[in-house]
C-alpha cells in the first residue's frame, strides 16, 4: 500500500486524551497513529497515517514548559506536511484560571497566523455538553459534577468563556447553541461577526454530536481547530469532501497474546466505580497506599509477588474524595500523585520484563508514567471499546504490546472486563 501522507496534526494535552482523539479519527474513517512526545527522526519514517496525534504530558504543566511542548509539536507535525490542525484538551477542561489551555492555543494560533480558533470541549457521547458557554458533565454543571474536588485541577466555574478569558490576552466570545442549530453556514456568519469585533477565540456549544458534525464542517478551513476529542468528530468528513482521504476500515489491528494486567491511579468518581465492580466481582486487586510508599515500604515488590501468586490483577491506588483529601493534606497533592504514577510505572515496567503482553490503564496521569516507563514511542489506534477509549498497539519500539488507555472518567461500571474481553477477541 501507497504510504500516506498526514492530513491532520494533532497535539494532546495528555495521553489519555491523545487516545481518546485518535480513537474519533479512527472512527471517521482515518488511518491513525499516536505518538508518546515528539517523535525522532528515524520514527517518524515509519508513519504511514492520515492522521498523527502527538501525545504530550502538559495538562498540569506550567505554562511556559506547555507552550514550548505544543510549539515543538507543532514543528514537527508542519514537517511532515500535515494540512490542518487540532489541540486537543480535556472534555471537562481540566485547567484552572491559571492554566495554559488559553496561552497554548494562543501560540498555536501565533504560530499558524491563524486570527481566530473555536474552543470547543463538548463530548455528548462521555456526558459533556455546552449550552450558553458553561460546560456540564452527567446534566450536572461543571462545578457541581465531582470535577470541582479534582486534585489537580479542581473545577469550580462551569462559564468557560470566563474560564478561558482569564487565561488568555485575546478577546474571548461565544458561538452560543442557536448558532450551531443554524448549520454550519450560520456558525461561519458567527465567527465573522466575532472576528469583526476583536475576538479571536471562542467557546461554541454543543449538546449532541450533530453539533459536533455542524462545528467541525465551519472548521473546514480553519488552520487551526481546539477542543475535546468530540470537536474532532466532523473533521474526517470534510477531508472526505476534498478528494484527499479515501473509505477505508481504519480500525483492524492483530491480536496481542500474553499475560494481562490492569493499573489504576486514577481518583475520578467513574473509576472508583470500575474498582468497586472489579472487586465486587471476586476478582484479584492489590492496593498501592501513597502512605506506604513515603515511609519507603516495599509496596512495589509486594504487588510483582502477588501478580506472580494468580490470575489477571488490579493493581490500584484509586481511592475516594476523603482518602484522597487526608492523603495529600499529610503528603502534598503533587508529591502524593509522583510517588503513585512511580510506583505503578516501576510495576508496568517489570511486568513487561516478565512476559506481560497486554495492559489496561486507567487515568491520565498514570497512563502518561505507565507509556513512559514501557518505553513507548508510538501507538497504532484500533476499535473502540467505550466512547473515547479505543484498543492500541504499541511500535518502534520493542515487541508491540496491546495497551489500554483510559481517561478517569470513561468508561462503564464493568469497563476493566469488557477491556480485557476486547483483547482476547478474534484476529482482524
Amino acid at each position: 500500500m501507497e504510504k500516506l501522507r498526514p492530513l491532520l496534526g494533532c497535539i494532546a494535552d495528555d495521553f489519555t486524551g491523545a487516545t481518546d482523539l485518535a480513537n474519533i479519527l479512527v472512527r471517521g474513517g482515518m488511518r491513525t497513529v499516536q505518538t508518546i512526545g515528539v517523535p525522532s527522526e528515524d520514527l517518524a519514517a515509519s508513519l504511514d497515517a492520515d492522521a498523527i496525534v502527538v501525545a504530550l504530558k502538559s495538562r498540569t504543566a506550567p505554562v511556559e514548559q506547555a507552550v514550548s511542548e505544543s510549539l515543538q509539536a507543532l514543528r514537527w507535525l508542519q514537517g511532515r506536511g500535515c494540512r490542518q490542525f487540532f489541540f486537543k484538551y480535556c472534555s471537562t477542561f481540566d485547567s484552572t484560571s491559571a492554566g495554559n489551555i488559553g496561552p497554548v492555543a494562543e501560540a498555536l494560533q501565533a504560530a499558524l497566523a491563524a486570527d481566530f480558533a473555536i474552543a470547543c470541549p463538548a463530548f455528548p457521547a462521555a456526558g459533556r455538553t455546552a449550552y450558553m458557554g458553561h460546560l456540564f458533565v452527567q446534566q450536572r454543571l461543571l462545578s457541581e459534577s465531582g470535577m470541582e474536588r479534582h486534585p489537580l485541577t479542581p473545577m469550580r466555574d462551569p462559564d468557560l468563556v470566563r474560564l478561558l478569558q482569564a487565561q488568555s490576552r485575546s478577546k474571548v466570545g461565544l458561538i452560543a447553541h442557536p448558532d450551531v442549530a443554524g448549520g454550519a453556514a450560520a456558525v461561519r456568519e458567527r465567527i465573522a461577526a466575532l472576528r469583526s469585533q476583536g475576538v479571536r477565540l471562542a467557546i461554541a456549544d454543543a449538546i449532541s454530536d450533530a453539533d459536533l458534525i455542524t462545528l467541525g464542517e465551519a472548521c473546514a478551513d480553519a488552520p487551526l481547530v481546539t477542543g475535546g476529542s468530540g470537536m474532532a468528530q466532523g473533521l474526517p468528513a470534510n477531508f472526505r469532501r476534498s478528494g484527499t482521504l479515501p473509505d477505508a476500515d481504519a480500525s483492524l489491528l492483530p491480536r496481542i497474546a500474553g499475560p494481562a494486567v490492569v493499573l489504576s491511579g486514577s481518583a475520578s468518581v467513574a473509576t472508583n466505580g470500575q474498582v468497586a465492580a472489579w472487586l465486587r466481582g471476586g476478582r484479584r486487586g492489590f492496593r498501592i497506599e501513597p502512605l506506604a510508599l513515603a515511609r519507603g515500604e516495599s509496596v512495589v515488590a509486594a504487588a510483582l509477588d502477588f501478580i506472580d501468586a494468580g490470575e489477571t490483577t488490579l493493581v490500584y491506588a484509586t481511592s475516594g474524595a476523603d482518602e484522597v483529601r487526608r492523603v495529600q493534606a499529610e503528603l502534598g497533592a503533587a508529591h502524593a500523585g509522583a510517588l503513585v504514577e512511580q510506583a505503578l510505572g516501576q510495576i508496568a515496567a517489570r511486568l513487561r520484563e516478565r512476559g506481560t503482553r497486554r495492559f489496561v490503564v486507567a487515568g491520565g496521569e498514570t497512563s502518561g508514567a505507565v507509556v513512559q516507563a514501557l518505553g513507548l514511542r508510538a501507538l497504532r489506534i484500533g476499535a473502540q471499546i467505550d466512547p473515547g477509549v479505543p484498543e492500541t498497539h504499541s511500535f518502534g519500539a520493542g515487541e508491540p504490546l496491546a495497551v489500554v488507555l483510559k481517561s478517569g472518567n470513561f468508561g462503564t461500571e464493568d469497563f476493566f472486563d469488557k477491556a480485557l474481553r476486547h483483547l482476547e477477541g478474534p484476529v482482524a
